[in-house]
């Protein structure tokens, strides 16, 4: 019989496991309004309303752009302002109905100038992408206003003034989104973005951090897992972060999706002949090892590798 190994390579070759498939994993993003920064303006102004919908709409042409408010009714309380990081992040990884991969958080600036006859606004946009569930830095993004621009000297309420204000924001935020979309079309497809957005889809080149969570396997058992899952599609490296007697777990970095990573366990639990319980949250797999009574300690199967 041959080796195990070479038998798992050939099965992922036939199956697709360690090349790009049609039909990746999509992935979901959340755009956020960051403001705890007095300076900025308020989640609700309307200003920071057609921000949002400009760069959405953008970006939805790229990933699967989910709206905050529809996901989290409910479950958290709705109409905060002034959030902080903290709070942004910790929402986007509570949400698992779908789960969130991505978060654009952005803060709009807007600075009006009244002089004895006449009304300025300078506006700025800036923010960064992040990985939802690492908190992984991915790219960041500022656009500004090249000059000035004068609203109705009239304009006196704060209604009036807001909506001038946001006709101009919103092309700021359809020239964010833009370059948001470019820059993320790159992050996920590379020289292939051209591609994912025609018939021929390509799977997405973000690198996802994972954490494996082994309980109850042995040491010999982790040794061959370990041989098998450098040949999974998208690796891109793993190390341990924490080792016990009976608790081990890997920070394994890659390019697929969760769903391909946990079919591709389940692959190599069967061609290992390990019976485990597989549980998935968030960015973490958990393994736990089912031993029956009486069973005989597994082969050494790495002879020969």
């Amino acid at each position: 019989m041959g080796n195990p190994l070479h038998i798992f390579v050939i099965v992922c070759l036939t199956l697709g496991c360690m090349a790009p498939v049609q039909g990746a994993d999509s992935q979901n993003l959340l755009v956020m309004i960051e403001d705890s920064d007095s300076r900025s303006v308020s989640r609700h102004n309307p200003i920071n309303q057609r921000v949002h919908a400009s760069i959405s709409e953008q970006l939805n042409h790229i990933v699967d752009v989910y709206d905050e408010t529809s996901l989290t009714l409910g479950k958290f309380k709705q109409g905060r302002v002034r959030r902080t990081d903290g709070e942004l992040i910790d929402i986007a990884r509570s949400i698992n109905r779908p789960p969130i991969d991505l978060i654009a958080v952005f803060s709009t600036y807007a600075v009006l100038n009244t002089t004895p006859y006449s009304k300025k606004v300078r506006a700025r946009v800036q923010g960064r992408l992040l990985n939802a569930q690492s908190g992984k830095f991915i790219d960041n993004f500022e656009v500004q206003s090249p000059s000035t621009w004068t609203i109705s000297y009239d304009c006196v309420s704060e209604k009036c003034i807001f909506e001038e204000m946001g006709d101009e924001a919103k092309i700021l935020g359809d020239e964010i989104g833009l370059i948001l979309a470019e820059k993320l079309a790159w992050q996920l497809y590379g020289d292939n973005s051209k591609k994912s957005q025609g018939n021929d889809p390509v799977s997405p080149q973000i690198i996802s951090d994972y954490y494996l969570e082994f309980n109850g396997f042995s040491a010999d058992e982790l040794a061959n897992i370990e041989e098998y899952i450098l040949v999974f599609s998208g690796y891109r490296s793993h190390r341990p972060t924490q080792k016990r007697y009976a608790r081990t777990t890997w920070l394994y970095r890659s390019t697929i999706g969760s769903a391909k990573l946990s079919r591709n366990i389940q692959k190599l639990l069967e061609e290992l002949n390990i019976r485990a319980t597989l549980h998935f949250v968030g960015n973490q797999f958990s393994l736990k090892r089912i031993t029956l009574r009486g069973e005989q300690a597994n082969p050494d199967i790495s002879q020969g590798w």
